[in-house]
C-alpha cells in the first residue's frame, strides 16, 4: 500500500503557508498541519485552511519546535490511515514542483526515504551554507557511512511504520536537531534510503526560527550524544550492514 500525505510543521508562517498547502493539494496529496502553538494570525490561517478538503489539522498548546512538531504530525498522518509523508517546511524554501517526483520515487521503492538533495541559490546565508560541511562530516563519521548526502533538507518522504518505530522508541531531537538526528539513526537501523536533487529558497516570507547560537548548540549537543551511541552501536551497525 502507498497511501502519502505531506505533513508540514507551522509556526508563524502565516505568509507562505497558504500558498505551500495549495501546490501539495494541487499534487493529489492530503495535507497534515501542525501548528507548533503560532500567533493568534497564523492560528486563523490555519483554521480557514483546515475548513478546506483533504486538509487536517493538529494543534500544540506549547512550542515543541521543528522536530516535535513533525513527529506530532508523522503520528497523526499514520493515525489517519496513511503509510508514507512527505515533509515539507511552512516558509516556501522547498521547490514544490518537485513533489511529484519525490511521490513516485517513493511509490517505487516504498521502503525507502526519499531525501532531498538541496542545492542552493543565492538567497541561501552563508554562515549556514558553509557550517552544513562540518555537518555532513558529522554525520558522515557517526553513521559509519557516506551515504547521508545531506541530513539537513527537511524535504523528504518517510515510510511510517520503521520511522514511527524508531521515533517512539528513541530520544530524538525536537528543534532544528531533528532532521540530522533522525537520519543518522534510521541509518544506524539500515534504512534504504535514496536521493533526489532539489533546488532550496530561503525564505519565501522571510522569517527563518534558526537561532545561530541556541541552534547551533543544540547540533553540536546532537553530534556528541551519536558519536557515543555509535560508538556502543558499532559491532549491530556493522552486523546488519554485513548481513545485507
Amino acid at each position: 500500500m502507498h497511501n502519502p500525505c505531506a505533513v508540514i510543521p507551522v509556526f508563524n508562517h502565516e505568509t507562505a503557508v497558504a500558498t505551500v498547502v495549495q501546490a501539495l493539494l494541487a499534487n493529489g496529496l492530503p495535507c497534515v498541519l501542525v501548528d507548533d502553538a503560532s500567533s493568534p494570525a497564523c492560528a486563523a490561517v490555519l483554521e480557514q485552511l483546515a475548513e478546506g478538503e483533504q486538509v487536517h489539522l493538529v494543534r500544540l498548546a506549547v512550542n515543541q519546535g521543528k522536530g516535535g512538531a513533525v513527529m506530532t504530525g508523522l503520528r497523526e498522518a499514520s493515525r489517519l490511515g496513511f503509510s508514507h509523508a512527505l515533509q515539507v517546511d511552512a516558509d516556501g524554501q522547498h521547490d514544490l514542483g518537485d513533489v511529484r517526483n519525490f511521490i513516485e520515487q517513493s511509490r517505487a521503492h516504498p521502503e525507502a526515504v526519499i531525501c532531498g538533495y538541496p542545492q542552493y541559490d543565492e538567497s541561501v546565508p552563508k554562515g549556514r551554507l558553509y557550517a552544513r560541511y562540518l555537518t555532513h562530516v558529522m554525520v558522515w563519521i557517526n553513521s559509519l557511512s557516506l551515504q547521508i548526502r545531506d541530513s539537513m533538507c527537511g524535504f523528504r518522504v518517510y515510510p511510517l511504520p520503521p520511522v514511527l518505530t524508531l521515533i517512539n522508541s528513541a530520544n530524538i531531537g525536537k528543534r532544528m536537531d531533528f532532521d540530522s538526528d533522525i537520519l543518522v539513526r534510521l541509518a544506524w537501523r539500515n534504512q534504504p534510503m535514496r536521493w533526489l536533487r532539489t533546488r532550496v529558497h530561503y525564505p519565501l516570507d522571510g522569517v527563518s526560527h534558526f537561532r545561530l547560537f541556541h541552534d547551533n548548540v543544540l547540533i553540536s549537543s546532537m553530534h556528541t550524544r551519536l558519536f557515543f551511541g555509535m560508538l556502543v552501536r558499532s559491532p549491530l551497525i556493522l552486523w546488519r550492514r554485513w548481513r545485507t
